[in-house]
């Protein structure tokens, strides 16, 4: 019985529909609409308030291109999954509410998503035969997380950021190097014009999985007040080392990861794993020891798709959600169970 749903993702600055198509247990994207808020470049960073108004002007008119570029009428749409957390509470909540609004509306099943769990199953958008277990990487602007995934829906911490996330870090040196925002394409493609010479610290490399980003980011800062950046080659090997110390620490972990849970599978999602520099580290490193899954770029910025898909599982699994759902910025992971008594990590 083929069944349909609508996505909806307004966790930051994105405002995304998407529609799923298909069986129960291999939906197929029918509709995806991506509207990117170009207003937070005047400001260097995504300006709360400005992203909620933005998001408000825009879902509806987003919502109704993504179903007709699938072909459908609102009518057809069974159930909506929608973006509950984490994020901006502001921008969750225009989402919510609008998710809620149709779902009462048209007597449509809701689920509640949340928005790293959606990252996840974003490869799975593309290769329907991905399974658990594996090792996920999640490396965003507000997050960088790696998790033990012994099967869909169950999650293990392995470590996470304990200071800025990789993405942020990204936004806040671009912002140094006067680069424009966001930060992490601006800095991709100046590094392929510089050289990685610049000793800069590849923080908490063998301390465990949990990641540090704040001090590299100052080394960075101090780099720049001592050379002034006269030439524009300086810039160059500035974004150039800067990448290139953030990719050792995030591929040098999942490997680390990889080893300790002996999988053979590498999800890579969320934002920054749009770097073609970051996902090819990772596929080299991981020859000889497994593979690497990752969407293309387009599903892996915040989008609704993602959302739809992680949506469509939880609603595979009779898990609903009533119309008091709640927009929580802090949204806890689903599914989340206690680390087991293992060996130390391999170093």
């Amino acid at each position: 019985m083929t069944e349909v749903m609508l996505g909806i993702e307004t966790s930051c600055d994105e405002t995304s529909a998407a529609v799923l198509v298909g069986e129960r247990d291999r939906p197929e994207l029918a509709g995806l609409v991506i509207l990117s808020q170009d207003v937070h470049r005047v400001f260097g960073g995504v300006v709360p308030e400005l992203a909620s108004r933005a998001h408000l002007r825009a879902l509806d008119t987003v919502v109704v291109r993504a179903l007709e570029e699938a072909g459908l009428p609102l009518s057809a749409v069974e159930s909506i999954a929608v973006t509950a957390g984490p994020g901006l509470v502001g921008a969750l909540l225009v989402g919510v509410c609008y998710a809620k609004a149709l779902a009462a509306a048209g007597g449509r099943q809701l689920v509640g998503v949340h928005h790293l769990e959606g990252h996840i199953f974003a490869p799975a958008l593309e290769d329907p035969d991905l399974r658990p277990p594996f090792v996920a990487l999640v490396v965003s602007g507000g997050h960088t997380v790696l998790l033990d995934v012994p099967e869909w829906g169950r999650y293990r911490m392995l470590g996470q950021t304990r200071d800025d996330a990789a993405g942020e870090a990204f936004d806040k040196v671009a912002a140094l190097l006067s680069l424009g925002f966001p930060g992490g394409p601006q800095i991709e493609r100046l590094a392929r014009e510089g050289r990685d010479r610049y000793d800069f610290p590849r923080p908490m490399l063998n301390d465990g999985f949990d990641f540090s980003f704040s001090g590299l980011k100052t080394a960075v800062l101090h780099a720049v007040r001592r050379s002034g950046l006269p030439r524009a080659e300086d810039t160059a090997d500035l974004a150039a080392s800067f990448q290139a110390a953030v990719i050792d620490v995030l591929v040098h972990k999942t490997l680390a990861a990889v080893n300790f849970t002996g999988y053979r599978t590498v999800v890579a999602g969320g934002g920054v794993a749009c770097s073609a520099a970051l996902r090819d580290a990772l596929a080299s490193a991981l020859k000889g020891h497994g593979r690497l899954a990752v969407a293309r770029p387009r599903l892996n910025a915040d989008n609704a798709a993602m959302i739809a898909r992680a949506g469509w599982f939880r609603l595979s699994r009779g898990e609903t959600s009533d119309l008091f759902l709640e927009a929580d910025p802090m949204l806890p992971w689903p599914g989340l169970i206690a680390p087991e008594s293992r060996a130390e990590p391999v170093r």
